[in-house]
């Protein structure tokens, strides 16, 4: 079951066009777009990619989503599959074979200003690994327990993601962002709902945050990690968070006494 017939009325009355002049636009007859919006008939291929163009609508998202048209906007659209300007730097070996190149964490602040230069990308350690599956990787050095068990140092091996309408809920990504630098979270994709990932720490001490699209630079998919520490066991990762939980509790009670004594 598609969704052309609801997408193509609210589209059409988004842009405050009626029937007849849609079909101008589309070079066909007013009768055929009441069809397709009654869903007594479906467009052949060429004309959906032709009402997928006129609206700024990618055909996939057309045929199979339905689009919020209070919120959405055509530019915002092609900047999630990467189909407006994206431009990603990489670096290649003597062989012009792409190199993983490592992100330190001393050298993040200096990435979100570089990330799209060549000659800064190009600065950062790269190497390869043997047996690594295709495709473009980098490295990101993380540091904090926002993550645990992986361990605050660890190095986290992540695949460029081009289309971000593809970021799958509840997986764990690192986002390139202006706010909040260089994260490695869990991600829930609201961008089609309101332009914002939602992003989670596996440590539950730490609070989810939004991100805008607008904020957002470069999304990495976590394929790998590499670290010098043994992660600590789960009821050892479980205990350590009881007991900042409390912590945090504790301070809260003592502040709350203290304004009632004051």
């Amino acid at each position: 079951m598609t969704c052309i017939n609801v997408n193509l009325k609210n589209l059409r009355r988004r842009e405050g066009w009626t029937q007849e002049e849609l079909a101008a636009k589309l070079g066909i007859k007013r009768s055929l777009i009441g069809a397709y919006e009654e869903g007594r008939a479906e467009p052949k291929a060429e004309l959906l990619m032709k009402i997928a163009n006129l609206f700024s609508v990618p055909l996939e998202q057309f045929i199979s989503v339905p689009i919020d048209t209070k919120n959405f906007n055509p530019a915002t659209v092609s900047d999630l599959e990467g189909r407006r300007l994206r431009v990603l730097s990489i670096a290649v070996d003597e062989e012009n074979e792409e190199k993983i190149q490592m992100v330190p964490a001393k050298a993040a602040a200096g990435y979100l200003n570089g990330y799209a230069d060549p000659e800064f990308v190009e600065t950062l350690p790269g190497f390869a690994l043997p047996n690594f599956p295709s495709g473009t990787f980098r490295a990101f050095e993380i540091l904090g327990d926002s993550m645990l068990p992986i361990p605050s140092g660890a190095i986290i091996f992540a695949e460029y993601v081009q289309d971000w309408t593809t970021i799958r809920d509840n997986q764990t990504y690192v986002v390139v962002t202006n706010s909040e630098g260089i994260v490695f979270k869990r991600v829930f994709n609201h961008l089609l709902d309101n332009n914002s990932l939602l992003l989670r720490s596996d440590n539950p001490v730490y609070q989810d945050f939004d991100v805008h699209l607008k904020d957002i630079h470069e999304v990495w998919k976590f394929r790998a990690f590499l670290s010098m520490e043994m992660p600590a066991r789960e009821d050892t990762v479980r205990h350590l968070t009881d007991i900042v939980i409390d912590l945090q509790k504790s301070v809260k009670d003592l502040q709350d006494r203290m304004r009632r004594d004051f």
